[in-house]
């Protein structure tokens, strides 16, 4: 039975910051103030922000980060391996504390975003497609529809 997921709790949120300052450390990557408040802000965040929305948080603000500087920094972030992006067809690019593997429910009318977890979809198997070229590294389920609060907007009227 599917069932969504929890938001990060702080232990887990300070086990991948510690992951991140040990990568820092091991690429040479200067640990600042502003890779941190980035990073915290995904983490904490539950909603799949966009790199508007870090920009726009207090945690942001406060460590005068510019625009340019977040989106060069999440996307240093997903290389680096700390969080991902999730992206859907005609949406923002959004981006996602979890690394583990998980599925996406995708509302069509507010872009949201909300992980789910089922066992049935970690088990679809990955086709061949080394015949093409191309190499798998990754796989996420997204299921497109209304949720619940777009559904309930749609029903009054």
């Amino acid at each position: 039975m599917p069932g969504t997921l929890a938001p990060l709790d702080i232990r887990a949120r300070r086990r991948r910051m510690a992951e991140f300052q040990r990568l820092c450390g091991t690429q040479g990557i200067p640990l600042t103030t502003q890779r941190r408040a980035i990073l915290k802000t995904v983490l904490t965040l539950d909603c799949h922000p966009t790199a508007d929305e870090v920009y726009a948080a207090p945690a942001v603000r406060r460590a005068r980060v510019s625009r340019a500087t977040v989106y060069r920094t999440l996307e240093s972030l997903v290389r680096m391996g700390i969080i991902t992006k999730a992206c859907h067809p005609g949406g923002v690019v959004r981006y996602d504390g979890r690394t583990e593997i998980h599925h996406h429910l995708i509302c069509l009318r507010c872009d949201s975003v909300i992980d789910i977890a089922d066992a049935r979809l970690d088990k679809i198997p990955i086709p061949d497609t080394s015949a093409l070229g191309f190499e798998v590294k990754d796989f996420r389920v997204q299921l497109r529809g209304l949720c619940r609060r777009c559904r309930r907007l749609e029903d009054k009227r």
